[in-house]
C-alpha cells in the first residue's frame, strides 16, 4: 500500500471508501485505486484529502510525522 496514512486516517474517522470518494468527488473504485497506491493521486486531490483530516501532504506522504499544519 502506497497511502497507509490516508487509509488509518480514513478508518479512524469511520469512514467508508465510498463516505471519501463523495467527498473527493470520484468514484468508490477510484477512491480505492488512491488508497491502494493503483493510481496516483492529483495534488487537488491529495490537498483536498489534507483539509479534510486537517493533517499536512506531507505527513500524507509520510515526510514527516507531524500531523500539524504549520499555518
Amino acid at each position: 500500500m502506497l497511502y497507509p496514512r490516508i487509509r488509518n486516517l480514513r478508518e479512524d474517522m469511520d469512514l467508508t471508501q465510498s463516505d471519501m470518494a463523495k467527498q473527493l468527488f470520484c468514484s468508490q473504485r477510484t477512491y480505492s485505486y488512491y488508497e491502494s497506491g493503483g493510481h496516483d493521486i492529483p495534488t487537488e486531490v491529495l490537498v483536498r484529502i489534507a483539509d479534510l483530516f486537517d493533517v499536512s501532504v506531507d505527513y500524507l506522504l509520510e515526510r514527516t510525522d507531524k500531523k500539524e499544519i504549520n499555518r
